[in-house]
């Protein structure tokens, strides 16, 4: 049976899992969610009780939360681009930094994003401004980091990457990356080059009307 990935395109974990999915050229069944499919619908709720998704599903097996199923991909179903080093030591490496693009950068800018989803009358501007302060914080870390490297944390494209990749492209859109930050706003050009996420966001160009805050004009 093939392996069946349960998304939606606009969703930045989405995009993360498919990322690694497409690097490899790994097969799967691809199970969009839609309201004009409410029998997908019903099998992921069957199958993700948070109602997060990405899920992973490989016969008796699902997966849930996207670096998760990129370790799972890794193992069960490898390919010629290797997402985690073999090396116990550049593995350290590549998760630090997975969680780095998870927590520091994708979570602050989804806090913006659901906030204007909001009343007006339930808006957290504290909430908001503690996230954008969040954001300048990671920018400047990681155009530091980036001073010297290619990608997030080897010389090759790794799970670090597939985190990366989605996490600053909606982040610049919520938090506009400084110029000053020329390192990290170069990673995020080489990111949007790499033809595996170029392929992710050219699937989610029809749904950047619904995003709260106005999709700008690029990428």
């Amino acid at each position: 049976m093939a392996l069946q990935l349960f998304f939606h395109p606009f969703s930045s974990y989405s995009q993360k899992a498919l990322i690694a999915l497409h690097e490899n050229g790994t097969a799967f069944a691809p199970r969009v969610l839609s309201p004009d499919d409410p029998a997908t619908g019903a099998d992921f709720a069957a199958r993700s009780p948070f109602g997060r998704f990405p899920i992973l599903v490989d016969g008796e097996r699902t997966i849930l939360e996207a670096t998760a199923i990129i370790e799972y991909l890794e193992a069960m179903h490898p390919g010629a681009v290797r997402l985690i080093p073999s090396d116990p030591l550049a593995a350290i490496d590549v998760r630090m930094m997975d969680r780095m693009f998870d927590n520091y950068v994708s979570t602050p800018q989804q806090r913006v994003v659901y906030d204007a989803l909001r009343a007006p009358e339930a808006r957290d501007a504290q909430g908001v401004a503690e996230a954008r302060g969040m954001l300048e914080t990671a920018y400047a870390w990681l155009d530091k980091r980036m001073a010297d490297r290619e990608w997030a944390a080897a010389d090759t494209f790794s799970l670090a990457d597939c985190a990366a990749a989605p996490s600053l492209f909606y982040a610049d859109w919520t938090h506009p990356i400084d110029a000053r930050f020329e390192n990290l706003t170069a990673y995020r050009r080489r990111l949007l080059a790499r033809p595996s996420f170029a392929r992710a966001v050219d699937a989610a160009r029809p749904f950047r009307p619904y995003f709260p805050l106005g999709a700008p004009d690029k990428d």
